[in-house]
C-alpha cells in the first residue's frame, strides 16, 4: 500500500521555550517532570492507496516520561468528524505509523493507546498563528516567536523529527486539552510549527 500526504502541522507542549526533547531528538529531558503535548496535522492534499484524504485533519494527544525516549508514551488520537470512515481508517494507519512512513519511527515507543475518537476539526493557519479546535476537547492557538528586534519568525534547523528538519520557534497564546482522560493547558508554553510532507 503506498500514500502521500503533505501539509501544514503545529504543536504545544509542556516545555518551556524550546523544547529539549525535540532539539535532541529525544536524548535529553524535557521542563517538566511529565511531557503534556498535542500535535495536530491537516492534509491539504493525499491519497492513501489511492483513497482522497484531502482536506482532513489529525489530532495526537499525549503523555510521556520526562526523558521521552524511555518510551511508554500514552497516546489518543483524534479524527477530523469530515471524513468517512474509510478515510479514518487511512489517516490512522499514517498518523499511528502502522503504514510505514516517519510516525513509524516513534510507534515503539508508545506503551498505552488511549482511544480514537472522532470530532469536528477547525484548523486554521492565518500567518504566524495557528489554531485548532477540536469539539469539546481541545482549543489552541499558537505564535511564531519573532525575537524582539527582529523582523523574522525564528527557526530551528537540523532537526531530526517527523514533521521535518526546519520548524518554527512558538509560544501558545491559548491552550486547553481535555481529552482521553488527560487534562492540561500549556498557555505560555513551547510550540512549534512547519509544513510537512510524507510518502512511503
Amino acid at each position: 500500500m503506498s500514500w502521500r500526504v503533505e501539509g501544514t502541522y503545529f504543536e504545544n507542549c509542556s516545555c518551556d521555550m524550546v523544547c529539549p526533547c525535540t532539539t535532541s531528538s529525544l536524548s535529553l529531558p524535557g521542563d517538566t517532570e511529565r511531557c503534556l503535548v498535542a500535535l495536530f496535522f491537516n492534509v491539504a492534499s493525499g491519497d492513501v492507496d489511492g483513497l482522497d484524504v484531502s482536506g482532513l485533519t489529525v489530532a495526537v494527544v499525549g503523555d510521556a516520561p520526562q526523558l521521552m525516549s524511555e518510551g511508554n508514551w500514552r497516546v489518543g488520537v483524534v479524527i477530523d468528524a469530515a471524513a468517512s470512515d474509510a478515510q479514518a481508517q487511512a489517516l490512522g494507519g499514517v498518523f499511528s505509523g502502522a503504514l510505514g512512513g516517519p510516525m513509524a519511527a516513534l510507534a515503539p515507543l508508545i506503551g498505552e493507546q488511549l482511544g480514537l475518537e472522532r470530532a469536528p476539526i477547525e484548523y486554521v493557519d492565518d500567518g504566524r498563528r495557528h489554531s485548532v479546535r477540536v469539539g469539546d476537547l481541545i482549543d489552541i492557538e499558537i505564535e511564531d516567536w519573532i525575537p524582539p528586534g527582529g523582523t523574522e519568525v525564528a527557526k530551528l534547523t537540523g532537526m531530526t523529527v517527523p514533521m521535518g528538519s526546519t520548524l518554527t520557534m512558538a509560544r501558545a497564546t491559548r491552550s486547553s486539552v481535555n481529552a482521553f482522560g488527560l487534562a492540561f493547558s500549556n498557555v505560555g508554553k513551547n510550540g512549534h510549527s512547519a509544513p510537512f510532507a510524507w510518502a512511503a
